[in-house]
């Protein structure tokens, strides 16, 4: 198989995780915080190191402990955005949203716990404009939610910009991570970023069922889930210091392991080092592509500010029936649809024709998975083009 869906999980990890996380397991699979045994205080150690590791990454400030956990960037976006919401309050985003973001906002306002929510539109490149969000900005606006990276056309956003604007205005700025965690060098403190979401399975090489994020002090996310914290426990609510006040019940202490593993390889690789060359497969793959009579391509004219992500059409075919064909004939895995962002599909035009096929380069690809590709996408346009 020649998988180019990274953007749904990169595939395969390097073998450091897997080997990782098996022996993690094996030695240390009980549940720290909870007893002072010694695999427990090892086990301990492990998930504190991730954080800090994490926290140095992002740079997200001196305080490890609010770099939480979670199963993934979804269920940490949701703890934020509810953790956020107010009934008086207008919130900011765009429409390069991810349903993580989406429905959680649209859920809100429906249930009257948010008063309204603008979609900042994005321009032909597939970029939101800085000065879209200040003319948003009402005197009731609470936060701004945006992607780091598009998951649909793999256009990183102006975070610097859109962050000095809420800095400016004393907004909120939330960051939904997801494509953008281990991409690229990130700074949440110079980019004004307050809480950045984050997952562990795509760019951080970790595996699934884990993700989290880092809240930057003085933001005030209110507890919204409740449960077991392994420490405190005679105290009858839910714990309001960090990593507690983020964190509920037993980790997923094998899925921190993997994180902690892939984190690792990502920086002993250089993590600019695999974006560059990601993009050089993505540069060939995009213009292999355009070449062939029938095909359409998507915010794809320029490597700058972009992640190897390639949504495409084929002239006379559906996406699924391309993504069924590229599958059985040709064994290349892609994505097909509308990849939970709807709103990129209604900005691009593909929103009434089902979306498109999304081809994403990870660090395990190939020059000749990208030849393989482009061939493959020649012959099904021949068909009808």
């Amino acid at each position: 198989m020649i998988y180019l869906d990274n953007s749904a999980t990169t595939y395969p990890k390097p073998d450091v995780v897997y080997d990782f996380m098996c022996n993690f397991y094996r030695k240390h699979g009980v549940n720290p915080g909870r007893s002072g045994f010694d695999a427990a205080i090892e086990t301990e150690e492990v998930v504190n190191n991730t954080r800090k590791m994490l926290t140095q990454l992002f740079n997200g400030g001196k305080d490890y402990n609010r770099l939480t956990f979670s199963y993934n960037a979804t269920d940490s976006l949701n703890l934020i955005i509810q953790g956020l919401a107010d009934p008086n309050a207008h919130v900011i985003t765009t429409q390069l949203e991810h349903n993580s973001v989406l429905r959680p906002l649209y859920s809100l306002q429906k249930e009257g716990r948010l008063a309204d929510v603008t979609y900042v539109p994005f321009d032909s490149r597939g970029f939101v404009n800085p000065d879209d969000i200040r003319k948003a900005i009402r005197s009731n606006t609470k936060f701004v939610v945006c992607t780091h990276c598009s998951n649909v056309i793999g256009t990183f956003q102006p975070l610097a910009e859109i962050g000095k604007i809420c800095k400016e205005h004393g907004l909120i700025f939330v960051v939904d991570g997801s494509q953008g965690a281990g991409a690229i060098n990130l700074d949440m403190q110079a980019a004004n970023i307050d809480a950045y979401a984050f997952t562990g399975h795509k760019c951080l090489m970790g595996p699934t069922g884990i993700g989290g994020s880092y809240i930057r002090e003085g933001v005030d996310v209110k507890i919204t889930r409740y449960g077991g914290t392994g420490v405190r426990s005679a105290y009858p609510g839910h714990l309001e210091e960090y990593p507690y006040r983020m964190e509920f019940g037993t980790l997923n202490l094998v899925g921190v392991a993997g994180l902690n593993a892939g984190v690792k390889w990502i920086l002993e690789q250089g993590i600019d080092n695999i974006h560059e060359r990601e993009m050089k497969l993505w540069d060939k793959l995009r213009l292999g592509l355009q070449e062939i009579k029938g095909v359409t391509t998507y915010c794809a004219d320029t490597c700058e500010n972009h992640n190897p992500v390639l949504s495409f059409n084929i002239n006379g075919f559906e996406a699924g029936d391309v993504g069924m064909m590229l599958d059985v004939d040709y064994e290349i895995a892609c994505r097909t649809g509308l990849q939970c962002a709807p709103k990129v599909h209604e900005g691009i035009g593909t929103f009434d024709i089902h979306g498109t096929v999304r081809l994403s380069v990870g660090p395990f690809n190939t020059d000749e998975d990208i030849d393989a590709a482009i061939n493959a996408v020649r012959e099904i346009a021949s068909l009808k083009n």
